[in-house]
């Protein structure tokens, strides 16, 4: 069996353009389907995709950990986060003809069922944070407390939210009593019995990392996410061993090489890789084998498309040191149409497939009602390392 073709499917699903991978092969009717989205960088994946296509061409499609290394290695430059979204999406393509070719599902391949069910959270947002400054701080939690109620309704038992202040005033009294505000009141709409995850999209410098981590601390938030930029990973450390809550973060590292600092620093208490950025499955179950090493939980970025849905829950079913996955259900109403699937969730759980490979298939036909749309990065404010304001 050959591969004779790579093509790519983009999907634009208005947050960000779904980039789906489909591998072909000589064998009739038998293909596989992989996702490898990336904010803003869509034309570069695609690109990155068709750069790679020459080397698996008339390869066994079989032969997966070959020809990972044959894409990672060969390319002789290390090939960054654009180049292994793309090997990402080719990689998860291959398990799901493998799958399919022995008629069983992909977690079947990665050891079989640890659990019986896979527990899902989902994002509230930030708001609009610029607003939040204008206002000296005094915006109503209300809109985080309808959303919360609104997952939870929906069987959720598990939440994350964004409500870091705008970077340039983060040391303020004013941005602390922001921030415990909004956890105050959303833990007391959902009670103890909802699990509350905070995202900090790397805003914070060492000093206020942990200050934040000190406000928030009472309300007991189950992680706080990239509470520094990801560089610098000894600044992260520090924020760990002063953090009174536990620290997760990964979702911009790619590869077991970039999280193995993070490991023997023991930089944080959860790891969270991306299966369509980190280099795929396979590569994402060696980093959560290392983490189990250092007795870290593994919790994936995952705010993409369908294809990228399956792809982790084939993971979570088989890691062992698994904590919880997110999801990124309701960004556009239509999520589901553009694929065929055997995906099932009850109670804030995905429950297994027995389909074989991934259990998902991108319908081409519907696909292509959302052809690609330029996303836009919105102006913003950002603080520098350096604490220079830049305006973008």
């Amino acid at each position: 069996m050959k591969i004779t073709a790579i093509k790519t499917c983009v999907v634009n699903a208005e947050m960000r353009n779904w980039v789906f991978v489909k591998v072909e092969t000589d064998q009739p009717g038998l293909f596989g389907w992989g996702e490898a989205s990336l904010e803003w960088k869509t034309r570069a994946v695609v690109g990155a995709i068709e750069d790679f296509a020459p080397m698996l061409i008339g390869e066994d499609p079989q032969r997966i950990e070959f020809l990972y290394q044959k894409m990672y290695r060969q390319s002789f430059w290390r090939v960054g986060v654009i180049g292994l979204s793309a090997i990402s999406g080719i990689e998860q393509a291959l398990w799901d003809i493998r799958g399919k070719m022995l008629g069983v599902p992909v977690y079947q391949l990665l050891g079989g069922r640890v659990r019986d069910k896979v527990r899902m959270y989902t994002h509230l947002g930030g708001g609009d944070m610029r607003a939040v400054y204008e206002t000296q701080y005094s915006a109503d939690p209300q809109p985080f407390i309808d959303l919360a109620l609104e997952v939870v309704a929906r069987g959720y038992t598990a939440v994350k939210v964004l409500i870091t202040p705008p970077t340039e005033t983060l040391n303020s009294i004013a941005a602390y009593r922001y921030a415990e505000r909004m956890m105050a009141a959303i833990r007391e709409a959902v009670g103890e019995g909802v699990d509350i995850m905070i995202d900090c999209h790397g805003r914070h410098s060492v000093a206020n990392a942990i200050e934040f981590c000190r406000v928030l601390a009472p309300y007991r938030p189950l992680f706080i996410e990239e509470p520094v930029p990801p560089e610098n990973v000894d600044a992260l450390a520090e924020v760990r061993r002063a953090s009174p809550v536990p620290i997760a973060t990964g979702e911009r590292r790619v590869t077991r090489f970039e999280f193995r600092e993070l490991f023997e620093k023991q930089a944080c208490h959860v790891i969270q890789p991306d299966l369509c950025h980190c280099g795929g499955l396979w590569e994402a179950k060696k980093i959560a084998a290392m983490a189990e090493a250092y007795y870290m939980g593994v919790a994936p970025h995952n705010p993409l498309g369908p294809v990228a849905n399956a792809a982790a829950l084939h993971f979570a079913l088989s890691t062992p040191n698994f904590l919880i996955q997110e999801d990124m259900l309701t960004d556009v109403p239509w999520r589901f149409d553009v694929v065929k699937h055997t995906l099932k969730t009850e109670n804030g759980y995905w429950l297994p497939t027995d389909a074989p490979g991934l259990g998902i298939e991108v319908d081409e036909t519907a696909a292509e009602k959302h052809p690609f749309k330029q996303e836009i990065i919105h102006a913003t404010t950002v603080r520098a390392h350096d604490g220079a304001i830049l305006d973008w």
